[in-house]
């Protein structure tokens, strides 16, 4: 930051302050994400408050004569992304007075507060109170054009002009990578914060589809909602040369998103556009936002790209905004059973309103299936209706990259089809080459039929993809179905730190200590996984199996009794029953629920078949073999 002698200045208007110094405009002292040329752009119309700026005198400070610029567009642009942040509006304007054909007007009272300063005193630091200076308005452009120097300088560190373009030209950067910040909620209603999320998770999905385009996952952008981190560390940190950034508006049925494109590790601007339809037409203006961003970072679309960016269809507003309010429940807390349930019923109420909206199909059947996956339906229950909910989302739309992902989950862990999941996950990342659920789902399969370095190789892209700590979940299963303990100890402790509340890192460390033969720091680990998952089963059938190898066999025999009282009045998988047995050395018993399992086509049975270390004293036994042979497992 640049060093000045005197004071930092503030200029403030009603519930605003701009800083300066420092390039932020806050509002009640919590910094707005508002930079580069519409930050600029408020500067130079607050120092003149009260004054006619003319469209020439902006263009003249905000561009060098050389530079080439679609003015128009530009300055539309930066005017409506200030409106947007200050909840102004051109037909009723509190702040900006638009002059039609001569330029703007910045219409209430501003004043210069000048910032506490920090000066030296016998060579320690002390902060200086300072008072308020007069108001601000009808001062020179002198002085709006050193203090718009003041800020670029301060935001960093050396003289440079934004060049906004609102169309590539030859100069334009091709960028390969890119990532696009959390939306931000401008309807006025926090209770909308799941439109901005669910909004931002489909611009991700539509990008997701360009193959020139690294594009990094919802999970990992997320955590930066909020942040005050700068653009150039967030986009270190993600190894991304692009950052979109920008809002969404609803008012009644009309949504306006408002992106802009910047250059991350500069902090460059390099685009920005606001797009506005019914909500009926989100879908398509979504596509519209994609497509631009493609366009900006110089992305080549092939032909089938463009065409599925055109066959953009409309969508009924109720169904969009429970497909919206579903989306929001699966993508956050997609292991837990009222969370999924939520998202299960909202599912089924966007189909109700709008039968033929192909993503809310897609939406019920992953539902369905983590249903399934956290044992909070039976095989049997999700199975048929997901099978069906993915059919009709297919029939309806073929290139949903996310709905062949769950059918190569579906051929995978509840037909044991082995030959037909491969193909679906492949097909996944065709249609959506950066969607890294399915470069994860693909890897951890790949670990099950025993392909490693394919496996390995796809773990490395999916971290690419998602940087963040979901991917260390999928590492996590891939060192477990390679039964590569040691690895998975060293994965899932890196999952523990990043996710401590997340259980299934608790329970795959567990996994690991047992492999390496450390029962106690296992048993701990088992016990934070049931803790934190309000008595998952699979890691209570783990605590019961380490307990029994341990010796204490009454706290493991405990746990057996209180599975088969619960599977009288629920649903309890006869193949976690089966790994309690297996560790009391009951073999015949536990050759028992392993048959089963196998008969209702237990998903724990199709997912543990190879690697659990729980049934290792099974599958020696004749038996054990003969049931590899009847499922036909790949060997």
């Amino acid at each position: 930051m640049l060093a000045s002698t005197t004071a930092a200045r503030v200029l403030r208007f009603d519930v605003y302050e701009l800083d300066l110094r420092a390039g932020e405009l806050r509002k009640r002292g919590v910094k707005l994400r508002l930079q580069g040329q519409p930050l600029q752009l408020l500067a130079i119309l607050l120092e003149s408050a009260g004054n006619l700026v003319t469209r020439e005198e902006l263009s003249s400070q905000l561009w060098p004569a050389d530079t080439f610029v679609d003015f128009d567009h530009s300055l539309h642009n930066a005017i409506g992304r200030i409106r947007e942040v200050l909840g102004d509006s051109a037909e009723t304007p509190r702040y900006i007075e638009t002059l039609p054909r001569r330029g703007y007007r910045f219409i209430v009272p501003v004043e210069e507060v000048q910032a506490p300063r920090i000066s030296e005193a016998n060579g320690n630091k002390t902060r200086e109170a300072v008072g308020v200076a007069a108001p601000t308005a009808w001062q020179s452009k002198t002085r709006a054009a050193l203090a718009l120097t003041l800020l670029i300088l301060a935001a960093t560190g050396s003289l440079w002009l934004v060049r906004a373009v609102s169309r590539p030209t030859s100069a334009a950067p091709r960028l390969g990578s890119i990532a696009v910040l959390p939306l931000e909620n401008l309807s006025g209603d926090p209770a909308q914060q799941y439109f901005a999320d669910g909004m931002t998770e489909q611009l991700i999905t539509d990008l997701a589809k360009v193959n020139a385009l690294r594009v990094i996952s919802r999970t990992s952008v997320m955590r930066y909602k909020g942040t005050k981190k700068g653009l150039p560390e967030i986009a270190k940190e993600l190894n991304v040369e692009a950052i979109v950034e920008g809002s969404v508006m609803r008012s009644g049925q009309r949504v306006r998103i408002t992106a802009q494109l910047l250059q991350a590790p500069t902090d460059q601007h390099l685009w920005a556009e606001s797009y506005e339809r019914d909500l009926g037409d989100v879908l398509k203006l979504q596509s519209e936002v994609a497509q631009a961003i493609a366009k900006q970072v110089r992305a080549q679309l092939t032909p089938q790209q463009q065409a599925r960016f055109r066959s953009a269809g409309s969508v009924n507003p109720d169904a969009y905004e429970a497909y919206l309010r579903g989306r929001y429940y699966l993508s956050n807390q997609f292991t837990m059973a009222q969370p999924l349930n939520m998202a299960k019923s909202y599912f089924e109420e966007s189909i109700r309103k709008d039968p033929g909206f192909a993503l809310a199909y897609s939406g019920l059947a992953d539902s369905y299936v983590y249903l399934a996956f956290y044992r909070q339906l039976s095989p049997e229950a999700a199975y048929k209706p997901a099978k069906e909910a993915l059919s009709k989302a297919l029939e309806l739309d073929d290139s949903i990259g996310e709905a062949h992902d769950t059918l190569g989950q579906l051929s995978w862990r509840f037909e044991w089809n082995w030959n037909a999941a491969e193909p679906e996950f492949n097909h996944a990342i065709a249609l959506s080459p950066s969607y890294s659920c399915a470069h994860e789902d693909r890897a951890v399969y790949l670990s099950f039929i025993g392909r490693r370095a394919e496996a390995l190789a796809e773990i490395t892209r999916s971290r690419e993809l998602d940087p963040g700590p979901s991917s260390g979940m999928a590492e996590s299963a891939a060192y477990y179905q390679l039964r590569d303990y040691q690895s998975l100890v060293e994965a899932s402790r890196r999952g523990v730190v990043s996710s401590p509340n997340e259980w299934t890192q608790h329970y795959n460390l567990g996994i690991g200590y047992e492999g390496t033969g450390k029962l106690l720091e296992a048993i701990s680990e088992y016990q934070k996984a049931i803790e934190i998952s309000n008595g998952d089963h699979d890691a209570t059938a783990s605590l019961a199996h380490a307990f029994a190898a341990i010796g204490r066999r009454a706290e493991a025999e405990k746990i057996l009794h209180d599975f088969e009282r619960k599977s009288k009045s629920g649903y309890v998988s006869p193949y976690m029953i089966a790994t309690i047995y297996a560790g009391l050395g009951q073999k015949d018993k536990a050759f028992e629920f392993i048959e089963r399992a196998y008969q209702e086509r237990s998903l724990d049975f199709s997912w543990h078949l190879k690697a659990d270390l729980r049934i290792d004293n099974l599958r020696s036994d004749p038996r054990f073999q003969a049931l590899l042979r009847r499922i036909g497992f790949p060997q």
